[in-house]
């Protein structure tokens, strides 16, 4: 959608821009997409196992034609069925689920990264718990599928705090530049276990409770990373929204 009145009219460009070359940027096409949401949680890690999704539009007072957007991406239950095996594997319970949907977390930035729909999705939930090293976990439990063809997403937001975000504070704003500083720093450690134990610890960042007074736009960043096991992160987009540093970080 556009930017709200008042907002600066290239807003979401870059973002976009970023999204919409993901694709091609890949060295193969992907046989389909695991996605971890932001806005998907469960007392355990839940796979949506429908073989066609419905759209959730779990968001509110935005205009009319978001309500009316359409992604008809097939799922995948055969993957979904591969994620539960390797979390069981892993000594880690999880769920099905074939009735949910995808939220706006998935089908959103995938209108933008594969606009056809013609990747089959997976959508994963957190654990309610927010539990930090338990995220890195499951990633590191699903790393195989980076060599079976699937791409693991973690849709989330670096800065997420709705009360500051539009609100054009010096103070804000330099808690996102030391968290985004810290973010680029611990995500790029070469050191697996020194990598994992920062982002574990991630609340002593700086900055860090003033970007996210709740963990859940974090934590897919948190899987992603288990799943890079030794590779260490790189950030293929960095921007600021409204004075607020972001990015995105990349694994392998």
């Amino acid at each position: 959608m556009d930017p709200a009145p008042g907002m600066p009219p290239d807003l979401w460009c870059k973002m976009a821009a970023y999204l919409g070359a993901i694709g091609p940027s890949l060295p193969v096409r992907p046989k389909a997409a695991l996605v971890i949401s932001a806005h998907w949680e469960s007392p355990r890690p839940s796979i949506g196992s429908a073989a066609r999704h419905a759209l959730l539009y779990d968001y509110y007072g935005f205009p009319e034609h978001t309500y009316r957007l359409s992604y008809p991406a097939l799922g995948s239950p055969a993957l979904a069925a591969r994620v539960r095996q390797l979390l069981a594997q892993a000594g880690i319970e999880s769920d099905s689920d074939d009735q949910r949907g995808i939220d706006h977390g998935v089908f959103v930035p995938f209108k933008l990264i594969y606009p056809q729909a013609d990747v089959p999705i997976v959508p994963l939930s957190l654990r309610h718990d927010l539990d930090a090293r338990a995220h890195i976990a499951i990633g590191a439990a699903l790393a195989p599928l980076r060599d079976e063809g699937i791409l693991i997403v973690g849709s989330g937001m670096s800065y997420h705090n709705l009360r500051s975000f539009f609100r054009p504070e010096a103070q804000a704003n330099e808690a996102a530049r030391q968290f985004d500083c810290w973010l680029a720093d611990t995500a790029g450690m070469t050191d697996r276990a020194q990598r994992e134990q920062a982002l574990v610890d991630w609340q002593r960042a700086p900055g860090a409770l003033a970007c996210h007074p709740r963990a859940e736009h974090l934590l897919p960043l948190m899987v992603a990373a288990g799943a890079g096991l030794a590779d260490p992160g790189r950030r293929p987009y960095t921007d600021t929204l409204l004075g607020k540093a972001v990015c995105a970080v990349q694994f392998g």
